[in-house]
C-alpha cells in the first residue's frame, strides 16, 4: 500500500529540477536505485536520514523537502551560512581545524586570482 507523503513527491520534484537520472541521484545520496524507485513511487516512508543526505549533496532546502515551505534549493549567503554552521557542529574539532584551514586557503586562492583580473583589467585600461 502506497504511503501517501508529499515529501515522496518532493523528493521526485528535486531529482527533476537536478536532471538527474535515479541512478545518479541514489547514488549521491548513497542509496540503491530500486529504494529511490520506491520512495518515488510513494512505498517507502522517508526518514531524516534520506532528508539530510538529499539537502547536503544537493543543497536543497529540509524544511522545504519536510513540509513543502520555502524555496527548494538553498540560494542566499545567510543560507548557506546557516547550513555551514549546522554540518560544521557535527564535525570532531580535528576535523573543523582542517574545515577552517581548507576556507583559508581558499580565501587565499580567491584574492590572488583577484589581484590577477584586477591587473588585467587595469592592463585594459592604460593599455
Amino acid at each position: 500500500m502506497p504511503v501517501n507523503d508529499s515529501v515522496n513527491e518532493r523528493i521526485k520534484e528535486v531529482r527533476h529540477a537536478l536532471n538527474l537520472p535515479q541512478i545518479k541521484f541514489s547514488k549521491a545520496i548513497y542509496i540503491s536505485n530500486g529504494y529511490l524507485a520506491e520512495i518515488e513511487l510513494g512505498n517507502r516512508r522517508v526518514n531524516e536520514r534520506i532528508i539530510q543526505l538529499i539537502a547536503m549533496a544537493f543543497g536543497v532546502n529540509k524544511e522545504w523537502l519536510k513540509t513543502g515551505k520555502g524555496k527548494m534549493f538553498i540560494s542566499t549567503a545567510e543560507e548557506k551560512c546557516d547550513r555551514i554552521a549546522s554540518l560544521f557542529k557535527e564535525l570532531n574539532p580535528e576535523f573543523q581545524d582542517y574545515v577552517l584551514c581548507q576556507i583559508d586557503q581558499l580565501i587565499s586562492l580567491q584574492n590572488r586570482s583577484d589581484i590577477g583580473k584586477k591587473d588585467t583589467n587595469q592592463d585594459k585600461v592604460l593599455g
